[in-house]
């Protein structure tokens, strides 16, 4: 089996495929028609920088992840047909922000939206869990504090993807996560890379976002632990002002959660690369969440998945699907004959090479 150097995640209406070179995304437009667009970028995370250390380099990723996840949400927005930023007259304080950040008020808004996001996920999955812990157990020296913190925080992110899956729109992006999915395993399989044949694999995949995100709250837990004992036991750090406590574990854990981040991207990785017993046990879980983040797509979104895929591999471009969904429906219909009949011509040459191979090797047999 190949294994895919393309990662994807899923948008608003269709999907983002990341490659070592750009991000590719492919959108089934309002009208039924495939959009698409492509943009160079490449990873700060090299090998033989700094930024391409390990655990380093999970931070990097980490950091490059939530700064193109709003911006493909709102050009898949965009994409799609549902643009607020062109329909709407920027008011004098929006106009006000962009001359004196120099920037468009749309990058604001994304850049808010992320501060915003940042500061919510701090809140749901650190202080809440904290908070609740304790409450229950108070501000002195305990190990058992920070273990039920731990699981508060694991309890409260499956409650919040649970919650999430039930609202009607995030459902549709869970279908795209799971044509995605379907996709890069198709391809990883050596399988034929059509919907049809995509559709038979698994919608779950050992390197999905999710499995990172659920190491990051279970390995939380191991090095949250290990720094509380030390900094109790260790340091003898004793602060008698129970909210002055409250806000140094809470500062001590801001400050770790890089490292977390990054650990939890190395243990990805590893396992990742391994199949056996151990490797099993540990994506377990995050294989297990998958079940909720993704869900069965129809074979019209993994039409949409492989075409961003086809662009991030470099196999296709953005312009070619742009062409053909702003084509007239008669021209459409020639060059969807036309591609139909070029795959049949290059199907039908890899079959007659199959056969030469064959015989030209029973020949050598004789």
């Amino acid at each position: 089996m190949r294994k895919c150097d393309v990662g994807g995640q899923a948008v608003m209406e269709g999907v983002m495929m990341k490659s070592e070179t750009g991000i590719a995304m492919a959108v089934r437009r309002a009208d039924g028609k495939i959009v698409a667009n492509y943009k160079e970028m490449t990873t700060r995370a090299k090998k033989g920088s700094f930024y391409g250390l390990p655990i380093v380099r999970g931070v990097v990723a980490l950091f490059e992840s939530l700064a193109t996840g709003l911006k493909t949400t709102t050009e898949s927005a965009k994409m799609y047909g549902e643009d607020a930023f062109e329909d709407e007259e920027p008011t004098k304080f929006e106009k006000w922000l962009a001359k004196t950040f120099g920037k468009s008020v749309e990058s604001i808004v994304i850049g808010i939206g992320a501060v915003l996001g940042v500061i919510l996920a701090v809140a749901l999955f650190m202080f809440l869990p904290q908070l609740i812990a304790s409450l229950i157990f108070g501000e002195g020296k305990s190990v058992w504090r920070t273990l039920v913190e731990g699981l508060l925080r694991v309890m409260i992110y499956v409650g919040y993807l649970a919650a999430v899956s039930g609202i009607k729109e995030m459902r549709r992006i869970f279908m795209y996560h799971g044509a995605e999915h379907k996709t890069i395993s198709c391809y990883e399989a050596e399988d034929e890379l059509d919907p049809s044949h995509a559709m038979k694999h698994s919608r779950l995949h050992p390197r999905c976002g999710t499995n990172y995100l659920f190491l990051v709250m279970a390995i939380s837990i191991f090095v949250l632990t290990v720094a509380d004992i030390i900094l109790q036991y260790g340091f003898k750090l004793n602060i008698q002002n129970s909210a002055l406590a409250f806000l140094t574990r809470f500062g001590i854990r801001l400050i770790l959660l890089p490292l977390i981040a990054g650990i939890s991207f190395e243990v990805l990785k590893w396992a990742a690369k391994r199949d056996n017993m151990f490797t099993k046990i540990v994506r377990a879980p995050g294989m297990g969440l998958q079940y909720i983040t993704t869900k069965e797509p129809t074979e019209d979104m993994i039409e949409v998945a492989m075409a961003a895929f086809y662009i991030a591999m470099g196999e296709r471009t953005a312009e070619y699907y742009n062409e053909l969904a702003d084509a007239p429906e008669e021209e459409e219909a020639d060059a969807e004959e036309i591609i139909a009949d070029v795959e049949h011509t290059e199907a039908a040459h890899d079959t007659e090479a199959a056969e030469d191979t064959e015989t030209e090797s029973e020949g050598m047999g004789e």
